[in-house]
């Protein structure tokens, strides 16, 4: 509601904005028979910057348990680190694919 600043000015009461936290998205990489370990690995160091221990641990996951959940970002930062994967994939000739969906 308007105010009266006494000369006859009316200034709008200060509105609060509901600030919403963005939306989180996990990026999960899947298993295939071709895709070598250490590659999986190297990307998650690369592309993730995984240290060599949870590189380790997560391509583990993919291979034991046929998917690995490497982290949750934001929408655009998900899907631009699943393209990653897959042009370095590309790149390499392995057929590695990731998921990204909504927590």
């Amino acid at each position: 509601m308007p105010e009266n600043m006494g000369n006859g000015t009316q200034l709008a009461s200060k509105i609060e904005e509901q600030l919403k936290e963005p939306e989180e998205f996990r990026v999960i990489l899947l298993n295939d028979d071709y895709t070598t370990m250490d590659f999986v690995v190297e990307v998650l160091m690369h592309i993730f910057h995984k240290s060599l221990e949870d590189a380790t641990r997560i391509m583990l996951d993919v291979h034991l348990k046929g998917r690995g959940m490497v982290g949750i970002y934001t929408y655009d930062i998900a899907l631009t680190k699943a393209d990653q994967v897959h042009s370095l994939a590309r790149q390499n000739e392995f057929p590695l694919r990731c998921l990204v969906e909504k927590v």
